[in-house]
């Protein structure tokens, strides 16, 4: 397997980066908290688990699934007799 590919990094000057560090701090200094919160614990809440719910029978819901399934198997088991004879013809 061949290894990764190496990208080249795109070297930024010492002064982008200062910019940058300059423009970080003066935002960061203009933004001053308006009001000095206190922080208290909540009270915790009583949550109540929702009811339990039967569970729905999936025939029910999807009655073909059966068919299908019926019908996959039975080509399933073609395929695999006719892989059968096929390596016992052949060999």
């Amino acid at each position: 397997m061949g290894s990764k590919s190496r990208r080249s990094r795109r070297k930024h000057s010492l002064q982008t980066k200062k910019r940058k560090r300059k423009q970080i701090s003066t935002l960061m200094a203009s933004q001053q908290p308006a009001v000095a919160q206190t922080y208290e614990p909540a009270a915790p809440s009583k949550v109540t688990p929702p009811p339990a719910k039967e569970p729905t029978p999936t025939v029910a819901r999807y009655p073909q699934i059966s068919n299908e399934l019926r019908r996959i198997g039975i080509l399933a088991g073609i395929m695999l007799v006719t892989l059968v004879v096929l390596a016992f013809v052949l060999s």
